[in-house]
């Protein structure tokens, strides 16, 4: 059996991603692709036990590489139990943040340093990088006008503007570390331009995919 692809979907917080998602996996299921959404943190039971622990609003004495570990603890679990095994079984594997939102949350936004989370990371993926990445560029300011009326906002979301505009500056930085793989799109567009543009990027891999 040939594997699948692994996507990830990437951008601040208010960047539009669930609703793209939602959007473009409802198309490609009809278009009789096989395929398994996903999310981080969490993803598994035992990811998402740890997503508790990560985003609780009374969690403020957590360190800020005890967050990283925490991180990269939950990815490993999710990889392992749930990415791995759908990826060896042909699915179309579409995730909600991956690796590239620890390099910008912690690495930039908690100033850790991009390249010491990077070095957590790569020990908690074995080298399991997405084969496409689309990242939703957005204005932090906007992004969080957008989640202002949500009922449940988790630690991260109550964050300083400082700190979110420091996460949109590491996201820029990652895009360029990894420009092969990482796909920028305007997130200020409307939710069907965003949607849109998300299914080329993963048609075009897919495409690809198939044709060699």
């Amino acid at each position: 059996m040939r594997k699948g692809l692994f996507l990830t979907i990437e951008g601040c917080d208010g960047s539009g991603k669930t609703t793209a998602c939602t959007s473009v996996i409802e198309r490609l299921t009809q278009e009789g692709y096989d395929v398994m959404y996903s999310r981080e943190p969490g993803g598994s039971d035992i990811a998402e036990q740890i997503r508790k622990v990560i985003l609780d609003v009374k969690n403020t004495a957590m360190d800020v590489r005890t967050e990283a570990l925490l991180y990269a603890a939950s990815r490993r679990q999710h990889l392992i139990e749930k990415i791995i095994p759908a990826i060896n079984q042909g699915k179309i594997v579409i995730c909600d943040r991956f690796i590239d939102s620890s390099l910008a949350y912690q690495g930039y936004g908690r100033e850790i340093g991009i390249e010491d989370v990077l070095k957590i990371n790569q020990f908690s993926i074995e080298g399991y990088f997405p084969d496409l990445t689309i990242y939703y560029d957005i204005d932090p300011q906007s992004g969080l006008n957008r989640i202002a009326s949500r009922k449940n906002l988790d630690r991260l979301d109550v964050e300083s503007l400082n700190f979110h505009n420091r996460v949109h500056q590491g996201y820029q930085i990652v895009c360029q570390m990894f420009p092969d793989r990482i796909k920028v799109i305007d997130a200020s567009k409307s939710k069907q331009e965003v949607s849109e543009q998300t299914y080329q990027l993963i048609k075009e891999k897919i495409n690809s995919y198939e044709s060699r």
